[in-house]
């Protein structure tokens, strides 16, 4: 960044991440540097029942308060600098409230897996249609995930005395401005959104009757980089900010993850190692990567991004911290060093390609690709392995299943994916960064903050206050390119061979045991 293109005073801008395990105050100045951090852990979810995950709305609220106060005591931060707050945060999770702003039950988090299997197929002609493209299936299963419609069929008061259906996003922003509104692109899950317009849908639309939820209730949408109102008399006395502080519009926190790693054109791919993986291609015009799975809003106002999920991505190792770990665990405890510093001791000490265990990550079912039948699978062969082949393992598997992702999104854009950029939990360890690269056989590199969806939402918020005319010309201010890992071309060639010769025929080769499995034990259940 030159001096010519750099605001001048000094301005700092406040964006909020609302995470699944914490929630972070972080303070960027103009250029993107991180001026101060507040994180504070949190419980991700409660389970009253098995395969429930629900969380105390008011634990957001709270939490998002203590950190704010929190990051404004730091020194670096300067409080009539900061000239206006944007948050972002998870997708997918379900407050529901009366017409004040109250929760009436515990907001159903994205992890939760209760379903409401066996309701009415969708009606009419659109019913017809989707029986006759093979599509039952896929709309069923919309429908028994929507929160709204287990809700209805379990929790009838509850469902009598909704007056507001929100993300996290939206019950937060009301908490802040004091108002029912929201970012177009903070609307990810099983919701009547039309993503190819970023609104909601048409009145005629078939996603009203699968997700029955009163137009009313929804909170009104605006585009990224707009202002969503100013921050309330309660919500500055709550976070300690001005009262009157511009609350700027931002997205998602996947979407913003792409724009703060830098990925803006379809060529160059974001990767997301968090609890969910995915791999995610900014787009200017709408592409289903996955027929008839959408491509969610881009932080971009007006562009989408192309997603491909591995549900449980980084879950995995902390599955393998929690139940193999525990060696790394205890030198991390008497160390200054993360149980992941160690876990990449591990990696370099296994060859590439795990002596032939080949993990496949799909331990959820999947809408279309996996198909709805499908669980995870390791599959062994050769040597007898130990901790640190599974460990690999499991890094190979997710890096293999993402770059099929690349590729089946590079053949609906027309544009192949030249470089990655990497970020989440899992961008901190070397060693899965370098097997990353080995594995694509692409350059990956990683932005300059470890912070990429915050760094996304500061972006937004940026434009939205003046301080860049748009989003790209914030964007090549505020992010800059890290460390880049090159691939090593004779592991990139024994790992393509494994991918194009194993893995790509693995699932292929199951589906047929999996629906046996699934016949057989009545799981995973059907729609």
């Amino acid at each position: 960044m030159t001096a010519s293109t750099a605001p001048s005073g000094g301005q700092q801008i406040l964006a909020v991440d609302v995470g699944t395990q914490s929630v972070r105050a972080i303070v960027f100045d103009a250029d993107g540097s991180v001026v101060a951090i507040a994180r504070i852990p949190i419980e991700p979810y409660v389970a009253p029942q098995p395969g429930w995950a629900e969380q105390d709305p008011e634990l957001y609220w709270r939490t998002l308060g203590d950190a704010c106060r929190r990051v404004l005591d730091d020194t670096a931060v300067r409080r009539d600098a900061i000239v206006a707050l944007t948050i972002t945060t998870q997708r997918n999770t379900t407050i529901v409230t009366d017409a004040a702003g109250t929760p009436l039950r515990p907001a159903i988090v994205w992890l939760d897996q209760r379903r409401t299997p066996g309701l009415p197929f969708v009606p009419g002609l659109t019913g017809i249609a989707f029986r006759a493209l093979g599509l039952r299936e896929t709309v069923s299963g919309f429908m028994a995930d929507c929160d709204a419609n287990w809700i209805r069929a379990n929790e009838p008061e509850t469902w009598g005395a909704i007056r507001r259906y929100l993300g996290v996003s939206g019950f937060l922003l009301h908490r802040l401005t004091g108002r029912f509104v929201d970012s177009a692109a903070a609307q990810v899950g099983y919701l009547p959104f039309d993503y190819r317009r970023q609104a909601w849908a048409a009145r005629d639309d078939w996603r009203w009757f699968a997700a029955p939820i009163d137009p009313t209730w929804l909170p009104g949408l605006v585009p990224p980089t707009e202002r969503l109102g100013e921050l309330a008399g309660a919500a500055s006395e709550a976070t300690g900010l001005p009262e009157g502080l511009p609350v700027i519009a931002a997205a998602a926190d996947k979407a913003c993850e792409v724009l703060g790693s830098g990925a803006l054109t379809p060529d160059v791919a974001s990767l997301s190692y968090g609890t969910t993986a995915s791999i995610d291609t900014p787009t200017a015009r709408y592409v289903e990567p996955i027929r008839y799975v959408p491509s969610f809003p881009a932080a971009v106002p007006g562009e989408w991004t192309t997603e491909i999920q591995i549900y449980r991505g980084y879950w995995m190792v902390e599955w393998f911290k929690r139940e193999f770990g525990h060696p790394e665990v205890a030198l991390a405890a008497s160390s200054d060093e993360a149980p992941e510093a160690f876990f990449d001791d591990l990696v370099r000490s296994v060859p590439p390609g795990s002596m032939g265990l080949t993990l496949q990550p799909y331990w959820s079912p999947g809408v279309r690709i996996p198909g709805p039948e499908a669980k995870g699978a390791i599959v062994g062969f050769g040597d007898v392995h130990t901790r640190a082949h599974l460990y690999r393992a499991i890094l190979e598997g997710l890096a293999y299943a993402l770059r099929e992702g690349a590729e089946r999104t590079a053949r609906k854009t027309g544009v192949p994916i030249t470089s990655l950029r990497i970020a989440g939990g899992g961008s901190q360890s070397p060693a899965a960064v370098q097997l990353t690269a080995d594995v694509f056989g692409l350059p990956v590199a990683r932005a300059h903050t470890h912070e990429a969806s915050g760094l996304g939402a500061a972006i937004d918020a940026a434009v939205g206050i003046g301080l860049y005319p748009d989003v790209r010309t914030a964007a090549a201010a505020m992010v800059r390119v890290g460390e880049v890992r090159e691939p090593d071309p004779a592991t990139h060639r024994m790992y393509d061979d494994l991918y194009r010769g194993v893995y790509r025929k693995l699932y292929d080769r199951l589906q047929p045991l999996y629906r046996e499995i699934r016949r057989i034990t009545g799981y995973p259940p059907a729609s």
